[in-house]
């Protein structure tokens, strides 16, 4: 898991801005600085790239609750935009798994501004594939 610290192996988060930082047992922490790929003409951040960085935040948090072998993917994503931030703006990313079953898993993500203010929330549902 470490080596998906930084852009999480995939060249797409690295230019929307976003960085993996830390991870832990079920959870993930990552900064994002949206960057104007991450934009619509008008300057705030597109509505579709909050799917991405959920899915992205969720899938290294599902990944390091579950044993080597084992993988996860996404079954149903929903999120809310509370604030719409613009290019260049210092976020935090962080994704939780709230319980990992033998089948499913249940996982919720926020993404906030430096006043600790939430920008957007997200949870979905995870299908679990065991590699026994």
């Amino acid at each position: 898991m470490d080596r998906s610290l930084g852009d999480g192996g995939m060249p797409l988060l690295a230019q929307l801005g976003l960085y993996f930082e830390r991870y832990g047992e079920g959870f993930v922490e990552a900064t994002w600085t949206p960057t104007q790929l991450a934009c619509n003409p008008v300057g705030g951040v597109h509505g579709g790239v909050y799917g991405v960085i959920f899915d992205a935040a969720m899938n290294f948090a599902v990944n390091s609750a579950l044993e080597s072998g084992d993988r996860g993917s996404t079954l149903d994503l929903s999120y809310q935009i509370v604030r719409a931030p613009e290019a260049g703006a210092a976020l935090s990313v962080r994704s939780d798994v709230v319980r990992a079953a033998r089948s499913v898993a249940f996982v919720e993500a926020r993404i906030t501004d430096v006043a600790g203010d939430v920008i957007s929330r997200a949870s979905a549902t995870w299908t679990v594939r065991r590699k026994d």
